[in-house]
């Protein structure tokens, strides 16, 4: 559905919502605070503090009290000590249930955010501000939340849908480029498991595919949330067994995840993400699920927009290690979402691991400088 410059994709949860995507639609925001609201708790990164000062001064005038709660930048915004601290500062303002959090900034800070929102209090209204392509195709979408640990990504979190999501495009123009093309990645992997017309989009031109202003990049962003809303409608809470559900977003992330933690997180979660996607295609090749040609399109479309597609040889015994704990292993069996053809994924439970390590010499490479 469009309405004045603006699309809403409604997102059928337990406690339905709707992603407005457009430009100046952060305007929106004071109807999703809840009718009781007093309180509203502002968490953003630093880089986007303007438009957190923007969104204090507009809730201020309406006569709300707002904290506003300043986050470490990237992952280390999402970590225990940090949501910990958040709880402290929403103690000392007396937050009730009836008052709100709201996340603005990148996938980091709606996890956090989120994640924030559903400790306090066993769960409070949480509305999300995704202010980098990241966020708005992937993290702010889906009522998963949660802070990583020493041992992986995302190991520690829960489920908690927002009140609402809004996508300003407008908030992606002070976007570094190399963060914009990071969030691709999510695009691209969406064109692969759900809606193959993405990659034709990408393919066609993907100049304007990285253009934030342009008209293609924002179809790019409104096929992508959509294509999240339904996965997660069929399957919410990512228990569903008769199909593969909600795992469906995870393909290429197994080892996109490892690699970000063999990184430090200096790596942008979408070019450790655009790595593992080719990983799994090859994983799906060569297990003899995938055709030829649409893997080695994982890699074609990946370097059109300029991101990586490879990754250290000498990583693989750390990498294998690492997605041994990850989110989605089943007992001590790993588990990987690979394609049986486009947009059709499956699941490869338990492959040998001379079929990874086989897999893996097709992305292994030089050292990123």
């Amino acid at each position: 559905m469009t309405t004045a410059g603006a699309t809403r994709i409604p997102v059928r949860a337990a406690a339905p919502y709707e992603v407005v995507v457009g430009d100046g639609v952060l305007t929106e925001l004071s109807a999703l605070l809840g009718p009781a609201v007093r309180r509203v708790a502002v968490l953003h990164a630093r880089p986007v503090h303007a438009v957190a000062a923007e969104v204090e001064a507009a809730l201020t005038a309406r006569g709300l009290d707002v904290v506003l709660v300043e986050l470490p930048d990237g992952e280390d915004a999402k970590r225990i000590e940090v949501a910990a601290s958040c709880w402290s500062t929403l103690g000392r303002a007396g937050f009730t249930r009836s008052d709100t959090v709201v996340g603005i900034g990148g996938g980091a800070v709606t996890d956090l955010a989120g994640y924030v929102a559903a400790g306090w209090l066993r769960g409070v209204r949480v509305v999300h501000v995704p202010t980098t392509l990241l966020g708005m195709v992937d993290a702010a979408v889906g009522g998963k939340t949660g802070v990583n640990t020493a041992e992986g990504k995302n190991l520690v979190g829960a489920f908690h849908d927002p009140a609402g999501v809004l996508c300003d495009l407008g908030t992606l123009a002070g976007l570094a480029h190399p963060d914009l093309v990071s969030g691709l990645a999510e695009v691209v992997k969406c064109g692969f498991i759900a809606d193959a017309a993405i990659l034709d989009l990408v393919e066609a031109d993907p100049v304007a595919a990285t253009d934030p202003a342009s008209d293609l990049f924002r179809e790019l962003v409104e096929r992508s949330i959509r294509v999240k809303a339904d996965v997660v409608a069929g399957d919410p809470l990512e228990t569903d067994r008769t199909s593969i559900g909600r795992e469906a977003l995870n393909y290429g992330h197994t080892l996109g995840h490892a690699i970000e933690r063999a990184e430090a997180y200096r790596w942008r979660h979408g070019e450790a993400v655009a790595v593992g996607l080719v990983f799994a295609a090859e994983l799906g090749r060569l297990a003899g699920r995938l055709d030829g040609a649409t893997a080695d399109r994982h890699r074609a479309v990946l370097a059109l927009v300029g991101l990586p597609t490879t990754y250290r040889s000498e990583a693989w015994p750390e990498l294998l290690t690492t997605m041994g704990v990850d989110k989605k292993t089943r007992g001590d069996q790993l588990r990987f979402v690979v394609l049986d053809g486009l947009a059709k994924p499956g699941i490869l439970a338990g492959p040998e691991l001379a079929l990874l390590a086989a897999a893996y010499a097709a992305v292994a490479g030089p050292a990123r400088p």
